[in-house]
């Protein structure tokens, strides 16, 4: 209980309806899912499963498909509801109270609430804005020196900054100290068309989550998986509660990698967001360089900001959380709905001023 829960984006459906407003009412730009929602044939997928019947406790026809899609063995795969869920069964597994955590940040507040549950000491690594969150992997290598994690989290790309490490620095990195455990957060890499995972079969001591939700758009279903060597697959799957996956989950999961169209949307998204982020630049607000479709935004005051935007329906993410309470994080939507926030954001900005 002294442990503080982490803050999300997504709409607090009690503030909405303090606030006398229906979520359908709500444009959301403050999660980072992807925007043309889910496949017709996830949805063709989720109608036609039985509710009556247990999902697969194993989820085998879903890893079956991870394993083909990352060419990996089906032991390499472990499937949970939500990347959320196996960041905190991945802390309470692998790690004893008194371990060393070390987290880059600023970054998902879940890494560290899970560390602290299992009773872990928790140290960060914070990139600097006036850096543009640039990562100096010569600072790290010190705080490895220094601190001696068990565990680190890197969020690659990440989360709320939307840097991206090149590969052969991270996996220098990772290699270079067989004996750290580096959970490596993938669940925007999708949204990098082209980019490889970090995982390979040649570095044992890196364990990958990636998310459906994002990805495929299925944040009400809640999915992701973690691609690991297969004895920190079994060891996850082993503590995972039974029927952790639901089965209109798993018939989603299983639709949308089997839909080759959907993937092809992603690569609309940085023309969207060059778009976006260039009239919002017009508007003399300072935009963080961010290599994905969300990014943050210098706007004075973030809670006063979202504040004032919810009230037109509009939602985006305050960053206080981060450690960034000057900001608001944007994740770009469809051109008309990125119209709507550019009006709504203008009306703010006016009303400030005048």
């Amino acid at each position: 209980m002294n442990i503080p829960p982490a803050y999300h984006g997504a709409l607090d459906y009690a503030e909405l309806e303090r606030l006398g407003l229906a979520p359908e009412d709500v444009l959301d730009f403050s999660v980072n899912s992807h925007p043309f929602g889910p496949s017709p044939a996830v949805m063709r997928a989720v109608a036609a499963t039985p509710l009556e019947r247990y999902p697969d406790r194993q989820c085998l026809a879903l890893r079956r498909a991870l394993a083909k899609f990352h060419q990996l063995n089906i032991e390499q795969i472990c499937v949970g509801s939500g990347t959320a869920e196996l960041i905190n069964h991945l802390a309470r597994v692998y790690l004893k109270p008194g371990d060393v955590v070390l987290i880059i940040g600023p970054t998902f507040g879940e890494y560290e609430r899970a560390c602290r549950l299992a009773g872990a000491e928790v140290h960060f690594w914070q990139a600097d804005a006036h850096d543009n969150f640039e990562i100096h992997f010569s600072e790290i290598e010190d705080c490895f020196n220094k601190i001696h994690p068990r565990l680190v989290f890197i969020c690659n790309p990440n989360n709320p900054t939307g840097r991206f490490i090149p590969l052969n620095f991270l996996r220098s990195c990772i290699k270079s100290h067989p004996d750290i455990c580096f959970a490596v957060d993938e669940a925007y890499l999708s949204f990098i068309p082209g980019q490889n995972t970090v995982f390979s079969q040649e570095l044992h001591n890196v364990l990958v989550l990636r998310s459906m939700t994002k990805d495929y758009a299925l944040a009400g279903l809640r999915l992701g998986y973690v691609l690991a060597h297969a004895s920190l697959c079994l060891a996850l799957t082993e503590s995972l509660p039974p029927w952790n996956v639901n089965a209109l989950a798993q018939a989603a999961g299983l639709a949308a990698l089997h839909d080759p169209l959907y993937a092809q949307q992603w690569d609309l998204l940085p023309g969207f967001k060059n778009s976006l982020t260039a009239q919002l630049a017009d508007m003399d607000l300072f935009v963080f360089p961010s290599t994905l479709h969300f990014f943050l935004v210098r706007v004075g005051c973030g809670v006063v900001f979202r504040r004032e935007l919810l009230k037109q329906g509009i939602m985006v993410r305050d960053c206080a959380s981060f450690g960034l309470p000057d900001c608001i994080r944007i994740s770009t939507r469809l051109p008309v709905d990125n119209q709507r926030l550019l009006a709504a954001i203008q009306k703010v900005l006016i009303n400030r001023d005048s």
